[in-house]
């Protein structure tokens, strides 16, 4: 059963992503771009579109040329948004870095890419430079006055003297997020013009409540495919505000959703969880914020209702994965057609179908199974890996997800785990993130991951690691769990932890918890 979301089809321009973007620059003029949300240093749109075509002849003046790849390895910052478009005009391809990876795993990075420039900030320079050195990389810039890098300013150059690059955006890599994709280790999804074109399109037709008065919250990492396109790409192309935070922490976090007058913010689970439950909220005044929007993980019922009901905002989900540019899904802006537990329907131009995982047989309403998705945003597949690529795109252009998920009869899409997270209890399968819902509704918690730990009789059974936010016992989280699922997927076993480790994304790390079981360290 092929499922197509509410909305017309739409019509994509086949056109390079930058001039599609700040095409409207000009209008917008010195109205403010970017924020940098720590200082208040702002860019405008007139000198935003000036500093792009700046750092794009200053690339091409120093041999940089159309598929060359810049690495990018930086926390948000407004110069994020230059250097990507300046690499973007003249066809190169940006390589985003998490600013978190370890030199052995930038050069791995580095190295794949065939990253010609590094471009970085004076935190991360000794790391930058490390890494570079063994990835054999041309030049190391830094923004921001530091020793043993060229300045970034030395790229700015005449604008005028920014070449007409011939673009074809169907072909043409733009940029190389890393994704793990269903399995495996990262690698580079090659995401052309076209897609990311398409998918600010899809976004713009399906959240078209956008307006250009709005402030969002640039706190979603700008290397993570989410922050990329929906805060730093649709939010310039539709001509709002973005308010850049370098990292995330909870006070100054709250204190720039206030000083800025915030109108939208593109969060992850995490943080809205943090909204719905901290006592620092209470000291702040958040009442401009209008939308919240959750993805790059799953958000339980609970929590998006809780967070609604103490703001006074819309929380909504949507869906998407790095592989499809990335956004596939979302809730619409009205408040009577939101489904807080699903994701949305798909977005204009997209196919969606639940399948049998193993047969590829499609399923029904309600019926659980991989979802498969085709449309314009899905990639054109991953860097230097065409087996890789062939396992996750069928001849007829469906993407496999690995995600599991249904489809109600409203067209709505409800995810519920990974395929390779599911727990086996005596073959019957348990999704970690049905339970982790249920322990998020506890008052007691704060926050929870579930994970399989071995069991020489069931195979696998349910361990849930907690963070209390009052006093509770592990049995009585154990029987709060029982009296609401059920008596197969009961949590058997129970512990109490200081943090749940999570990437940038919000995504659980459930890896590291399983290695720990496994290493008998729990």
């Amino acid at each position: 059963m092929i499922v197509r979301g509410p909305y017309p089809e739409i019509a994509i321009p086949e056109v390079p992503l930058t001039p599609f973007v700040l095409e409207r620059a000009e209008r917008w003029g010195e109205k403010a771009a970017l924020i940098d949300g720590p200082t208040g240093r702002s860019v405008s749109y007139r000198a935003l579109a000036e500093s792009v075509r700046r750092v794009a002849a200053g690339l091409w003046r120093r041999g940089f040329r159309k598929g060359d790849v810049l690495a990018l390895y930086s926390p948000n910052l407004p110069e994020y948004a230059v250097a990507f478009h300046a690499v973007s005009l003249i066809g190169g391809i940006t390589a985003t870095v998490n600013p978190l990876s370890t030199v052995e795993e930038l050069t791995r990075q580095l190295r794949d890419a065939e990253a010609k420039y590094l471009l970085t900030v004076p935190s991360l320079l000794e790391k930058a430079l490390e890494a570079a050195r063994a990835a054999g990389v041309r030049d190391v810039f830094a923004i921001g006055a530091a020793t043993g890098a060229t300045p970034w300013t030395e790229l700015f150059d005449d604008a005028d003297r920014v070449p007409e690059v011939a673009i074809s955006p169907r072909e043409d890599v733009v940029v190389l997020p890393s994704s793990s994709g269903t399995t495996g280790l990262p690698k580079g999804v090659m995401l052309t013009h076209y897609n990311l074109v398409a998918n600010i399109c899809q976004v713009d037709a399906a959240l078209h409540r956008v307006r250009e008065e709005d402030v969002v919250i640039g706190v979603l990492p700008f290397f993570h495919s989410y922050g990329l396109l929906v805060v730093m790409n649709v939010m310039l192309y539709k001509g709002t505000t973005v308010v850049t935070m370098p990292r995330f922490e909870l006070e100054p976090f709250l204190h720039i959703l206030q000083a800025y007058g915030v109108t939208r913010a593109y969060l992850v689970p995490p943080i809205i969880l943090a909204l719905a439950k901290h006592p620092l909220v209470d000291r702040y005044d958040l009442s401009k914020l209008r939308v919240i929007m959750s993805g790059a993980a799953p958000l339980s019922e609970a929590v998006a209702r809780a967070c609604a009901e103490r703001l006074g905002c819309l929380v909504l989900q949507g869906y998407g994965l790095t592989e499809t540019s990335p956004v596939t899904h979302a809730n619409p802006e009205d408040p009577a057609r939101i489904k807080l537990a699903s994701v949305g329907p798909p977005l204009p131009n997209t196919e969606c179908q639940i399948v049998d995982p193993e047969t590829g047989t499609p399923r029904g309403v309600n019926e659980l199974g991989e979802l498969w998705i085709r449309g314009p945003q899905v990639m054109k597949g991953y860097w230097k890996r065409p087996e890789e690529t062939a396992r996750t795109i069928t001849p007829d252009g469906w993407l496999r997800t690995g995600d599991v998920g249904y489809v109600d009869e409203d067209g709505y899409f409800y995810i519920v785990d990974r395929i390779k997270e599911l727990i086996k209890y005596k073959g019957l399968q348990i999704a970690p993130a049905e339970l982790e819902a249920v322990l998020l509704s506890h008052p007691a918690v704060a926050d929870a991951a579930v994970i399989p730990s071995p069991d020489e009789e069931a195979g696998e059974v349910p361990k849930a690691f907690i963070v209390r936010k009052a006093d509770v016992s592990a049995e009585a989280v154990m029987a709060y769990v029982a009296e609401r699922v059920a008596p197969y997927k009961k949590i058997r076993r129970v512990e109490f932890v200081d943090q749940i480790p999570r990437s940038a994304s919000g995504k659980i790390l459930r890896r590291v918890l399983i290695e720990r079981e496994r290493g008998g360290a729990a």
